[in-house]
């Protein structure tokens, strides 16, 4: 690892390589045990030589934005993690934005708001970053992020950028082809329209309202945990299984929604994902539904 750092060094801050880094400061859950290697490069350029020299050490590699959706198990990462909350940047060309993936989709809905652009409100709640978001094509209320994004622009497997159509994205219902390929997004165009500013505002104002007095907001956790099975609800099949308010460790289902499994306090990785298997068993055995999770895991067992 020696060898990796000192290249490292040579192309970006040493304040933004980190050996050993607890990734519980990193994600919303608040749990996980160390990287071995934690980057944090501040643009494309410097994310695109970094990416080079972690390809060539053949280390395991994760990308990662606001850490929102994202389970660390407490053993922590054999590998090296990138963070790309610093490419933040967003560019408004008329009726569209042009975003880099770290930017916070509060932060990019405030964008659109200020420039007047109808079409994000639905997404100005949601945790998490905007790569997050166009990887899981994450949706809430009234609106997804497929419903928006006109292309992607990432740097593929060989080092080169590659600009993808909307259409061409394979988005689904939690998926797009993101998922399908070791490619790193570095740039979304967002396609809206031009709307009035007050009507813009009232309705993230109306979305966040209720989001806020639904959601245990309260608490670390990752959103949402499962995916919405076919003609379910998970947080009612969660509740029916006798779920509600359900504790293992510092790991507990909401007692405000039971679709949420969130951080009580002092919970491990260990806790929230002995509850989450428990709830999947008890599920699948009284509904014969699978839940699957919304949030990944990654690390040592």
């Amino acid at each position: 690892m020696n060898n990796i750092i000192k290249k490292l060094q040579a192309i970006m801050a040493v304040e933004n390589i980190k050996e050993n880094e607890p990734m519980k400061n990193h994600t919303s859950f608040k749990v996980g045990g160390p990287a071995d290697l934690f980057l944090m490069p501040q643009s494309r350029a410097e994310l695109q030589a970094v990416l080079e020299i972690c390809k060539e050490s053949q280390k395991p590699l994760y990308i990662m934005g606001n850490g929102s959706n994202l389970i660390v198990r407490d053993k922590g990462y054999s590998g090296i993690i990138i963070n790309t909350k610093a490419l933040n940047q967003v560019e408004t060309v008329g009726e569209t934005l042009i975003a880099e993936p770290g930017i916070s989709l509060k932060d990019l809905a405030n964008v659109a708001l200020k420039e007047k652009l109808t079409g994000l409100e639905f997404a100005s709640g949601i945790p998490g970053s905007l790569g997050g978001a166009v990887t899981m094509n994450a949706g809430a209320y009234d609106g997804e992020m497929k419903g928006v994004i006109t292309s992607i622009t990432v740097i593929s497997e060989d080092g080169s950028l590659k600009t993808i159509p909307a259409d061409q994205c394979n988005f689904g219902y939690r998926s797009s082809i993101l998922q399908q390929h070791h490619w790193v997004l570095v740039s979304v165009e967002l396609g809206l329209k031009s709307g009035d500013y007050q009507q813009i505002e009232a309705k993230m104002l109306d979305l966040n309202n209720q989001r806020q007095s639904k959601q245990p907001l309260e608490y670390p956790s990752a959103g949402s945990t499962f995916r919405r099975p076919v003609g379910y609800y998970a947080g009612k099949l969660v509740q029916d299984a006798g779920f509600k308010g359900y504790a293992i460790g510092g790991a507990q289902v909401s007692e405000k929604h039971s679709g949420f499994v969130i951080n009580k306090g002092g919970a491990t990785a260990a806790d929230i994902l002995n509850l989450i298997g428990a709830i999947q068993a008890a599920v699948k055995e009284k509904f014969d539904v699978d839940l699957k999770t919304e949030v990944i895991v990654i690390g040592n067992d």
